[in-house]
């Protein structure tokens, strides 16, 4: 994807940094079907943005051959400039009220029964947009009342109160990315702060405990194995219980670079961990991506849990 002053303009000045060539694990097929086409026609048409376009998803083509979406609301401009994203920067336009209902449409008409919604970061809205993520949810309930809803929201920093509203609107999955390492946040993600996020999945838990929460992170940016079991000790410290761990791949030479092409077998190895540290499900692949097999991921999450509570309650009877 060539890079493109307007979208980034943040990063025009830093020198190239281009990527070494793919390892075949890595390669993924063009996005060329029929499901593709028609998945892109209904997104079009109905003027809604996804994560898998304005993110340079690896995994768009399958997902969307299945009719499956990671619909992006509140515009396609980020008021943040991480540096791994590919989400254009900028000031963005104000919200369209009519977006809640549009996307429950497309959800009716792909006959969706998984729905992921995630966002911008809007940090020029008072409350950072936690209450357009509520009506999206109540616009999915009223017009497709069985799917399943995944929000994979911003870190609402200094918002009071958004991490509330998004609880007590009830989605099925809480899910927010702290993305990398707390060492790594000053360069990858600037505008963040780890403890910030953190504590945002914990006050989730803590609103309601019944509510399946979620996080993901990227590898190959220069972390330790070290560093990545810290985290999921924080992780776990604060009662998340799904974990996804992926390859990042470098959008633009203007992007930040990229440290190293992790083996599947480190993958492996960081899912043994996860495992080992208490985690309900752990996805850790090279094309792992927070949205990949979501649907699939909430049967076993579900799954996790009740053999979890039955394994305690069996315990406590002995």
């Amino acid at each position: 994807m060539s890079f493109h002053k307007e979208r980034h303009p943040e990063k025009a000045k830093r020198p190239d940094a281009p990527s070494p060539p793919k390892p075949d694990w890595l390669r993924v097929r063009s996005p060329a079907s029929f499901g593709y086409a028609k998945t892109l026609e209904l997104i079009e048409g109905l003027h809604l943005n996804t994560v898998c376009q304005e993110a340079a998803c690896p995994n768009i083509a399958a997902c969307w051959k299945r009719k499956h979406a990671a619909f992006m609301i509140m515009g396609d401009v980020c008021t943040r400039a991480c540096a791994f994203c590919n989400v254009a920067t900028g000031k963005p336009k104000p919200l369209d009220a009519g977006e809640p209902e549009r996307l429950a449409e497309a959800a009716a008409r792909m006959g969706l029964s998984y729905v992921i919604v995630t966002s911008v970061d809007r940090d020029d809205l008072p409350d950072g947009g936690a209450a357009h993520f509520v009506k999206v949810i109540e616009a999915l309930r009223r017009k497709v009342p069985d799917c399943v809803i995944e929000v994979l929201t911003p870190d609402f920093k200094g918002k009071e109160g958004g991490a509330a509203r998004l609880a007590d609107a009830k989605p099925d999955v809480f899910n927010h990315n702290l993305e990398t390492v707390p060492r790594l946040y000053p360069s990858i993600r600037p505008g963040a702060r780890y403890y910030t996020s953190l504590r945002l999945l914990d006050e989730v838990k803590e609103r309601d405990p019944a509510l399946f929460t979620k996080s993901g992170l990227m590898v190959g940016f220069g972390e330790t194995m070290e560093e990545i079991g810290q985290v999921m000790d924080d992780l776990r410290a604060a009662k998340v219980d799904f974990l996804t761990i992926g390859q990042y791949l470098q959008p633009t030479p203007k992007h930040a670079p990229l440290d190293r092409y992790v083996p599947p077998e480190e993958f492996e190895t960081y899912a043994s961990m996860a495992k080992a540290k208490g985690f309900l499900l752990v996805s850790s692949s090279p094309l792992t991506r927070s949205s990949y097999h979501a649907d699939e991921d909430f049967k076993k999450l579900k799954e996790a849990r009740e053999a979890l509570t039955l394994s305690v309650r069996a315990a406590s009877e002995a």
